[in-house]
């Protein structure tokens, strides 16, 4: 398939799923969209956690699709569901803690979504989920683990990057690595080669 002629932007400020598009030979731009998050969060109360991803990821890409409309643009969200409460990223180091101690020794689930928009029209979306099991962690670990991993962790909604030392406050992982990183890679993958941005 020859190569196709639109650009290609991601509609998100995370550094991690930008390193995981680079890293796998993606080229593209960076668009942040400043989407109202939580005005979406509370206006959609009576949906489930996988349809309020979708959501977020969808209202991201067309708000910057609307200004890019030549581009396929990719947007994603990540929501944080234990014992029925949804987790936002935390707020400071205090907010780390408190995520962490809410999650320790506990089951809970990240659901992750993405879509690529083209002209204000999805294309392609999917939302997969993880289930993670954390280890029931003592103070003196979680406040360890903080120093280590820094601030870093901020940026992640369960205040933990798996991908380096935030594998160790883990017993089980049940699911896809990059799912937990906040993209579906895979997936996308395979739309973008179906799309002849990428070699086939």
């Amino acid at each position: 398939m020859e190569a196709t002629s639109h650009p290609l932007i991601l509609a998100s400020a995370s550094k991690v799923r930008s390193r995981m598009l680079s890293n796998a030979g993606v080229n593209f731009e960076i668009v942040v969209s400043n989407v109202d998050e939580d005005a979406i969060k509370a206006g959609s109360s009576e949906k489930s956690v996988e349809d309020v991803a979708l959501e977020l990821a969808i209202a991201k890409a067309q708000a910057v699709s609307a200004h890019h409309p030549e581009a396929l643009v990719i947007g994603a969200d990540q929501i944080l569901e234990c014992d029925g409460q949804l987790f936002d990223k935390p707020v400071g180091r205090a907010g780390a803690v408190q995520h962490l101690e809410s999650l320790r020794g506990k089951l809970h689930r990240l659901i992750t979504a993405a879509t690529v928009i083209h002209g204000g029209e999805i294309m392609w979306q999917v939302t997969a989920d993880v289930r993670l099991t954390m280890r029931d962690l003592s103070d003196d670990f979680i406040k360890s683990y903080l120093d280590k991993a820094g601030d870093d962790v901020l940026a992640s909604v369960g205040a933990y990057r798996l991908e380096d030392i935030g594998a160790q406050l883990f017993s089980h992982v049940e699911g896809d690595f990059f799912t937990v990183l906040g993209l579906p890679l895979l997936p996308l993958l395979e739309f973008l080669r179906g799309q002849g941005l990428m070699e086939t």
